[in-house]
């Protein structure tokens, strides 16, 4: 007995690589392997599959069962599950800055705990990490609530014992083990991998495995038979049923070869749970926190040290160095980035899209390159008939009305084809059809002659023009003839012809003519469509039983042409998407005749095709430049798919991936944003950050907006806080220098900081510049630190100007004095700092060319009233403040506009300069 060894990771993925390229190894070898195997079961007879997992056609008895699944485990794959919300909660506040924080927190605890800067440290570290959590969590029940199951069980062959009679029972689904006789119908789901044993007029769904829109035939098996093809790829054989894919038509029996992790489906899902790859969110909030924290770790140590040797209190010196590192720290960079993507998620979970991750939201802003399938994205996932043509290549209405007839009278399943040629017609005609004519017989579809055929007879009250009373028919009203429609596969019905018609004529089909008639079906191929003949026969001795043997001496009518029409509005949402600076890339599992076709009917620059076997010969050089220059990906496996993703992100693009089958989840989890719909199969949906409720290119363009609009307001808060940081800690180390006091208490640096932040909590509800919106937006530390030194100190030229007119026009020069000149700068500090915010948020002119939304005007108002009132309010003594006279006011204003002005004009030059601002 061949026993299923489960594999470990260790074997598959070789140490010394990247946690990504150990996975991404680890996938590979899964698949292959797999794959392996199964193949070679497919190339072998049903017998020697049987023998392989010790079975019998009869399938297993109880006993032997529950030995089995006691042994093999349930049949399930591994699967993402959201962690438990405490651990949640606890990655919600892992973020460097909230490190900070904490620790700043902790030392002013210690110094001394009645300080009031601890409070506002927590509350700050509390809002900051709570908001994310609930929002995630919030997000994953959502998501959790999108999965449907869809059935439960399967029909399985049991026996009580050895030698009883096998029957039919109904299993769980996770209860099937290696061994078990699997019984299909229409409708099913394949609960594991099967070698089929029997099969009739079977037709698979593998599009979640494969991409293929259109169901794919299976063999008529015995279990002697190797099936009618040998193939690598278990998705191609045509004698596998997968786990994962459904069946639409036909009947089958099969044995359990795989169940769980060891199937196809478990391979590729086996390597997706666990700590998912570095997104560029994450990369980018990294860098950014580490170039501010590296900044504050060499400022605050200079305040300190001028202040101790300067002043000589180190005591105060060390607690003025802990202000100014809350002062330096965007300490609600936490905060304003969560309360950004949360309210980007409820914007989005309007438009139906429910996310994740919040972090996706910037990623999807970011995005320049979107790889999709084609299936349901571009194309309306269901197959329509596009033309009904004469030999020719001529649209002709005889052959779509052979065609209907031929469809509407067969008693069988009908197939997606036969459906789509009914609804062409419509329902009128129906009614029609049945009083025109009557069914005598039909010769069933079956998969070696890959076609179908109906005898009619004319009624006889009717008389006139139609289907069998044109050429190839002879038949009339009341003549006693049967008219045979056939329908299939071009080449088979070719086989079966002796004549044609051609513009009404009946005549003999040479050899000149049945090439150019097969030139007209291939054309219509590499057209992308999918093409059956149609032929009828007149049957000039009526009788009420017919055979294989009569569909022969066939005169051919035409062809029918069927597709997967793209979506109305795809052309225009790729241009919308194309206008936004994003890339779209095609990578299917379909073949690429119909690839190229719907792309260029969307309107992408097809150019030339890759395909997925010819990736796996190119090293990462060399995928990286042709998935750079390549629009159009076909016949893809899972595994190149994720590969093709990754060469894209190595070539310096946020990529994101659309995807809902089983074969999309690698992609999904490897790309920066995942996004699948709600219709996916579970793994997809796991492995995505973003689940549109719509499969619609329009819902994801406004994604895009609402991404940029989040990511703008984001580098907003930190650039404007940044480079005003910077500028006050420039201003504190000349007043340290130069000045015998403190330039501002500790406890004023912190309500100065918390005033402030309070007024950027409306930053998210900020509108955009529509120039902003068009390009991928991305993160740049080092343009952050260049804007910081540039603007940043500008404001001290005016903090340095507040001083000279405390120091010599108030005269507040001594330390009697100092809360005179401490009041007068923390009311220009904080109300420069706040106004400042409608310059650095536009590249334009504000107020004029450009006006903040109205709750950062509210903030900002509110702030400033603030500002104004704590010099005067009850509060004023206990913060050290005193009440400031009216002469400093017009001094206020006079600093506050020339700060304005100059701030303009650099802007203008910046933007120049470097080409970019926010």
């Amino acid at each position: 007995m061949t026993m299923l060894t489960p594999r470990t990771p260790a074997k598959l993925a070789p140490p010394g690589r990247s946690r990504r390229e150990r996975k991404a190894a680890e996938l590979e070898s899964r698949t292959r392997l797999v794959g392996e195997r199964l193949a070679g079961i497919s190339a072998g007879p049903g017998v020697r599959a049987l023998q392989s997992v010790d079975a019998s056609p009869g399938g297993l008895t109880r006993a032997e069962a529950a030995l089995r699944l006691e042994r093999h485990g349930a049949n399930v794959v591994a699967h993402e599950r959201a962690p438990r919300w405490y651990v949640q909660l606890a990655k919600a506040f892992w973020n460097p800055f909230i490190a900070v924080l904490v620790l700043l927190a902790a030392v002013m605890y210690w110094q001394d705990p009645a300080d009031p800067g601890v409070v506002i440290l927590s509350v700050m570290v509390g809002i900051s990490g709570l908001l994310r959590f609930w929002q995630e969590f919030r997000s994953g029940r959502a998501a959790d609530a999108l999965k449907r199951l869809v059935t439960t069980t399967c029909a399985v062959r049991r026996r009580a014992g050895s030698g009883s009679v096998p029957t039919t029972v109904e299993v769980p689904m996770d209860q099937v083990v290696p061994g078990d006789v699997v019984k299909l119908a229409a409708g099913d789901l394949v609960p594991a991998d099967l070698r089929l044993l029997t099969a009739k007029d079977l037709m698979i769904g593998q599009a979640a495995l494969s991409g293929e829109s259109l169901p794919v035939a299976k063999a008529d098996t015995r279990a002697q038979d190797l099936g009618r093809q040998a193939t690598t790829d278990p998705v191609e054989a045509d004698n596998l049923a997968l786990m994962g894919t459904s069946v639409t038509s036909g009947t089958a029996t099969g044995v359990v070869v795989a169940t769980g992790a060891d199937t196809w489906f478990g391979s590729m899902a086996g390597s997706l749970v666990g700590e998912r790859p570095q997104t560029n969110f994450d990369t980018g909030v990294r860098r950014v926190s580490l170039l501010l924290i590296r900044f504050m770790l060499v400022m605050v140590p200079v305040v300190f040290m001028i202040n101790g040797l300067t002043k000589g209190d180190w005591d105060e010196a060390f607690l003025f160095g802990i202000a100014v590192a809350v002062g330096l720290t965007p300490e609600m960079l936490p905060m304003v980035v969560s309360a950004n993507l949360a309210r980007g998620a409820v914007a989005m979970s309007r438009r139906k899209v429910v996310v994740k991750r919040l972090g996706a939201i910037q990623n999807l802003g970011a995005m320049d390159v979107l790889c999709t399938d084609k299936t349901g994205t571009l194309t309306e996932d269901r197959i329509v008939l596009d033309r009904y043509l004469d030999v020719h290549g001529e649209e002709d209405g005889e052959v779509l009305e052979y065609g209907y007839l031929n469809a509407h009278f067969q008693t069988g399943l009908r197939n997606l084809m036969d459906q789509a040629v009914i609804d062409r017609v419509g329902e009128a005609e129906e009614v029609v059809v049945d009083t025109r004519f009557s069914m005598v017989d039909e010769i069933p579809f079956d998969f070696a002659r890959r076609r179908m055929s109906v005898v009619l007879a004319r009624n006889p009250l009717v008389d006139g023009p139609g289907p069998g009373s044109g050429a190839g028919s002879g038949s009339g009203s009341g003549s006693g003839e049967h008219v045979m429609i056939t329908k299939g596969a071009v080449e088979e019905v070719l086989d079966l012809c002796t004549h044609m018609t051609d513009r009404g004529e009946t005549v003999e089909l040479t050899e000149r003519l049945r090439w150019h008639v097969t030139r007209i079906a291939e054309d219509n191929n590499r057209r992308g469509l999918r093409v059956l003949a149609v032929a009828t026969r007149t049957v000039d001795t009526p009788r009420e039983t017919y055979s294989v043997a009569d569909e022969d001496g066939l005169t051919l009518v035409g062809f029918l042409a069927f597709l997967d029409p793209p979506k109305a509005d795809a052309a225009r949402a790729l241009e919308g998407l194309a206008d936004k600076g994003i890339t779209v890339k095609v990578v299917t599992g379909d073949n690429e005749l119909v690839a190229a076709r719907v792309c260029a009917d969307v309107g992408l620059d097809v150019g030339t095709v890759a395909l997925g076997p010819e990736t796996d010969a190119l090293d990462d050089a060399e995928l990286r430049a042709l998935a750079a220059r390549t629009t159009v990906f076909a016949k893809v496996n899972p595994v190149q798919k994720a590969r093709i993703v990754r060469a894209l992100q190595a070539g310096g693009h946020t990529v994101g991936f659309l995807g809902d089958g089983i074969n999309d989840a690698a992609a999904l989890r490897d790309a920066d944003v995942g996004i699948s719909v709600d219709t996916a199969v579970d793994i997809a949906k796991e492995s995505a950050d973003i689940i549109l409720l719509e499969k619609d290119l329009t819902v994801l363009e406004q994604g895009v907006l609402q991404g940029r609009t989040t990511f703008g307001n984001t580098i907003k808060y930190i650039k404007m806080t940044a480079s005003s940081n910077f500028g006050n800690v420039f201003s504190v180390l000349v007043a340290s220098a130069f000045i015998p006091f403190q330039p501002m208490l500790a406890i004023m640096l912190l309500v100065q900081n918390l005033v402030y932040d309070i007024a950027q909590l409306a930053t998210p509800w900020d509108r955009m510049d529509e120039e902003y919106l068009r390009e991928p937006r991305n993160w740049d530390a080092r343009g952050i630190g260049r804007f910081m030194v540039t603007i940043g100190p500008i404001s001290s030229i005016f903090d340095i100007a507040m001083f000279l007119i405390m120091w010599h026009v108030f005269a507040a020069n001594s330390e009697a004095s100092q809360s005179l000149f401490q009041s007068g700068w923390f009311v220009e500090g904080l109300l420069s700092q706040t106004l400042i915010v409608h310059m650095i948020r536009t590249r334009k002119i504000p107020f004029v060319q450009s006006r903040a939304s109205w709750p950062v005007m509210v903030m900002t108002v509110l702030a400033v009233l603030t500002g104004l009132w704590l010099p005067f309010s009850p509060l004023a003594s206990s913060l050290g403040f005193t009440a400031l006279p009216a002469g400093y006011f017009p001094w206020l204003i006079g600093v506050l506009l020339a700060y304005c002005t100059l701030t303009q004009f650099v802007k203008t030059w910046y933007v120049r300069r470097f080409g970019t601002w926010l």
